[in-house]
């Protein structure tokens, strides 16, 4: 369920950016001002017990309620709710920063990439957690040996066109989602790019990897979409050089 959006600022977004949340309402006021011109917030309270929800509409979000608890829940209902051209995806926890995505969405206008990924790139000590950054490392080497696919991170800020994007048909609901469109993604021909993207200490408490419980569910969900593409990796292109 979302909240209506005005007709005149609907025709005036060209992106639309997706923003799972749970209990992000310390870090929400930062995050929605970093938004560029022509940029739609679309928050997705998947459960929150604080004021995310109340605190997304009255700094002019569109909010969308996600009962089913899990990243990929969230993050497909956003997608399932954005109507601009262009979607972006983005944690709600202030450490990403919204204001990188006009350059990641100019590469997706000059014809160079169908799916852009920010690289992580810590802005200072202890701002990756030492166990997820391993856990992220590990991950990102099977998907380059296994799927041959040439990424370096598995971050939350990426960007991709609505209709080619919702026409992947992703499953998964937990913490698989971002690797399945990767996945997907590759398996469709897509071009694939990562670009550099400051990483900075969360507002509060991470609910996946930044702890050691949240880390290895991730990794499950994770491992079992690539032992699904091991017996297929003959069969894909190899890694650009």
């Amino acid at each position: 369920m979302s909240d209506p959006a005005s007709s005149g600022a609907a025709a005036s977004v060209l992106v639309d950016v997706v923003l799972p949340c749970l209990n992000e309402e310390r870090a929400l006021p930062w995050v929605l001002s970093r938004l560029p011109e022509g940029y739609r917030a679309i928050v997705v309270d998947n459960g929150s017990t604080d004021d995310s929800a109340a605190v997304a509409r009255r700094l002019g979000a569109t909010v969308v309620t996600e009962s089913r608890r899990g990243f990929g829940a969230a993050a497909h209902a956003g997608l399932v709710a954005a109507t601009a051209p262009v979607v972006a995806f983005c944690d709600a926890d202030a450490s990403m920063d919204p204001a990188q995505l006009p350059a990641m969405v100019a590469l997706l206008d000059e014809g160079r990439a169908e799916l852009v990924l920010g690289r992580r790139r810590p802005t200072r000590r202890g701002a990756w957690p030492l166990h997820a950054r391993f856990a992220n490392r590990a991950l990102a080497f099977l998907i380059r040996r296994r799927a041959r696919i040439r990424v370096h991170d598995l971050g939350p800020l990426r960007v991709a066109r609505r209709e080619p994007l919702v026409a992947l048909g992703l499953e998964d609901r937990r913490s698989g989602y971002p690797l399945e469109m990767l996945l997907r993604a590759h398996a469709a021909g897509w071009r694939i790019v990562e670009v550099d993207a400051p990483y900075s200490p969360r507002v509060g408490r991470s609910k996946v990897t930044g702890t050691l419980k949240g880390t290895i569910v991730a990794i499950k969900d994770m491992s079992a979409l690539l032992r699904e593409v091991r017996g297929q990796s003959a069969a894909v292109s190899p890694p650009n050089t």
